[in-house]
């Protein structure tokens, strides 16, 4: 399976929403044959267990190495950028897209 890293605003607008609509789209994703990875599922762990933001990011960052490719959702974010300049560097695709991802990785056909 392709292993999808889900790039999206988290702080920047209602956070409730930003999760929910990460979440939905990894549905989306697995309807599609894919495997997709939602770093704001971490949203819940840090409810019980805060960290610093930083540490987030590093454990983000992490899991942008361990996947094929990013999809990138729009709206302004800090972190969402700096996750596709990381995936850039290590020369992974970024897509901006999920019907352009669909179609270059020909799932469900």
């Amino acid at each position: 399976m392709i292993k999808v890293y889900i790039a999206s605003p988290y702080t920047l607008g209602d956070v409730a929403v930003n999760v929910k609509r990460q979440i939905d789209v990894a549905d989306q994703l697995m309807n599609l044959g894919f495997a997709p990875f939602a770093p704001l599922y971490s949203h819940f762990q840090h409810m019980v267990h805060p960290r610093p933001y930083q540490d987030w990011i590093k454990i983000d960052l992490e899991w942008v190495k361990s996947c094929d490719c990013i999809l990138r959702l729009e709206g302004d974010s800090s972190g969402a950028d700096g996750e596709v300049e990381y995936a850039k560097q290590l020369g992974l695709p970024v897509f901006y897209d999920i019907k352009v991802l669909e179609r270059r990785y020909n799932q469900n056909q």
